[in-house]
């Protein structure tokens, strides 16, 4: 009996041994390489001599006073039909001439006055005594019919404007500019539908 519990025993006692060498699983704590040619340098690339006299003002010389740059927000609905430009001094709204009026003309349709209704209330809002409403075309037919044509669209969008607001304080600056200032190319159709356009740009004085 007892040289079989011996030898029991020692099968066990070199069953352990085996299991205890099993090396263990550990994460890999190494920093992962860079690519070659980015690692950092102690040194700048290029030596900077500052007595250079090309990197110092000449005498008398003064910095420019400090500006805040104008940043421009565009803002232009699916369809093209409307967009609004957004600086830290104006806001313009330009509205297609589809979605204002007919094919050649100067009557403004019901969904026109929806949107100027609209444009109306946003220059309550900047509570402003300026408005500039400007009318332009393509370059289709001839300028002087342009200049016409678009001068009447200017003063529609005004004269509706004008019963929106009812305010008298308020001063209109309108003009026609026929095919001038086109913001597309003339030469495609898409082009001459963004051309054919009313601006109507305030003075922001509200944030």
């Amino acid at each position: 009996m007892t040289p079989r519990l011996t030898l029991a025993m020692a099968t066990a006692t070199a069953t352990l041994v085996i299991i205890g060498m099993a090396p263990a699983a550990r994460a890999d704590d190494s920093t992962p390489s860079v690519p070659p040619g980015t690692e950092p340098t102690a040194t700048a690339p290029v030596e900077v001599d500052p007595n250079d006299p090309d990197l110092k003002l000449p005498e008398g010389g003064t910095l420019a006073e400090p500006k805040v740059l104008d940043i421009k927000q565009v803002v232009e609905d699916q369809s093209g039909d409307e967009r609004r430009e957004d600086t830290n001094a104006d806001v313009t709204f330009a509205l297609q001439a589809e979605v204002l009026f007919g094919k050649d003309s100067a009557k403004l349709g019901a969904d026109a006055k929806a949107r100027i209704a609209v444009i109306a209330d946003e220059i309550k809002k900047q509570n402003t005594q300026l408005v500039r409403v400007f009318g332009f075309t393509d370059n289709l037919g001839s300028s002087a019919h342009g200049d016409v044509l678009s001068k009447q669209r200017a003063d529609a969008v005004q004269a509706e404007l004008a019963g929106d607001l009812n305010d008298p304080g308020i001063t209109f600056e309108v003009r026609g500019y026929g095919e001038q200032y086109p913001i597309a190319d003339n030469s495609t159709e898409e082009g001459r539908k963004k051309n054919r356009r009313v601006e109507i740009t305030f003075p922001r004085t509200a944030s």
